[in-house]
């Protein structure tokens, strides 16, 4: 028993020495990212501004209503999870919050 609490420990320590590593990864694929600029890249980045608005605009809005409808239905009929309806509220703070949250993720880099 005292075995398998260890090998768990280990295996969520290298879990998270694995995340650590891809986040440091993609932070320094992103700062070279941004200082090359390599040719062609316009095109990838209209594509991924047009997938940003179409995901953060009509489709955003409708998934967020019909997870409060959802909310709301399970609240009128008195089967109501907190933990579900806390989880809908936070990810449409989530959501609809992407873009300052990657300002204030930026301006905090740049400081660095």
């Amino acid at each position: 028993m005292a075995q398998e609490g260890g090998s768990s420990m280990r295996a969520a320590r290298s879990v998270i020495q694995l995340a650590a590593g891809l986040v440091g990864l993609a932070a320094a694929g992103a700062a070279r990212a941004q200082a090359l600029d390599p040719a062609g890249s316009g095109a990838i980045s209209g594509a991924l501004g047009w997938l940003q608005g179409t995901l953060l605009g009509t489709v955003a809005t409708v998934a967020a209503v019909i997870a409060v409808a959802a909310v709301g239905f399970m609240t009128l009929t008195g089967r109501m999870n907190w933990r579900h309806a806390a989880t809908v509220v936070l990810g449409c703070f989530i959501l609809f919050g992407a873009t300052a949250i990657v300002a204030g993720i930026r301006q905090t880099a740049a400081g660095f």
